[in-house]
């Protein structure tokens, strides 16, 4: 009976002494995506002029949503600015806001720093499912992405969205790439390199073409 005793006030000094496991923590949920199949292609102006012009496909698909918001990177001096309900062909209204404002219009995450061209959608995104697909064109001018040295140009651009394709100005070819991508011939002759990321990181996207001999 003592030896009884004994075991079982060991058992409950132990019990009492290990310390209790904390409550997991529910899951993060991550917010609802606002955008899905993106593409985008740059096509690369005179390298003088150190501007490219891009075009971006994206389908908005935040249910309710009557607003999409693109931002303006950083660095770049943004231009010709033009957006198409990709439905219809019809062009969109838009306007260029500030970071701040894009937070009180719709875009809580919205960098305080960072211009946006807010675009107002020809409907609103339906709730079962739907969607509204947008064409976004705009021209960057950016001496650090996009320079010339002699009769070789360089791009040089962190890339986030998954497809992309570059278009290299009439008359060069590709030398090098440091991405795994295809080499296209355009109809007009130009080249084209394109590319799928499969990372979750944005591709840090380095190519030089030189200019063919006449």
């Amino acid at each position: 009976m003592r030896w009884t005793l004994v075991v079982a006030a060991l058992l409950t000094f132990r019990c009492a002494s290990r310390p209790s496991t904390p409550p997991e923590k529910p899951a993060t949920r991550p917010s609802a995506p606002s955008e899905a199949d993106e593409y985008t292609r740059y096509k690369l102006l005179a390298p003088e002029t150190a501007q490219f012009h891009i075009l971006y496909e994206v389908t908005a698909i935040a249910p309710g949503a009557t607003v999409f918001f693109n931002p303006i990177r950083k660095g770049s001096e943004a231009s010709g600015e033009r957006v198409t309900d990709r439905m219809t062909g019809e062009p969109l209204a838009f306007e260029v806001v500030s970071g701040q404002e894009a937070r009180r219009t719709g875009l809580p995450e919205a960098d305080a720093a960072t211009d946006y061209i807010r675009i107002h959608l020809p409907r609103p995104v339906p709730g079962d499912g739907g969607q509204v697909r947008l064409l976004i064109e705009k021209t960057y001018k950016d001496t650090k992405s996009y320079l010339r040295d002699g009769d070789t140009i360089f791009f040089s651009r962190s890339l986030g969205i998954k497809r992309n394709a570059v278009v290299l100005p009439s008359g060069y070819e590709l030398v090098s790439c440091n991405v795994s991508s295809q080499v296209l011939s355009e109809s007009d002759g130009r080249i084209a390199i394109a590319f799928w990321n499969p990372g979750p990181e944005a591709a840090p996207l380095k190519l030089a073409a030189k200019k063919l001999a006449p």
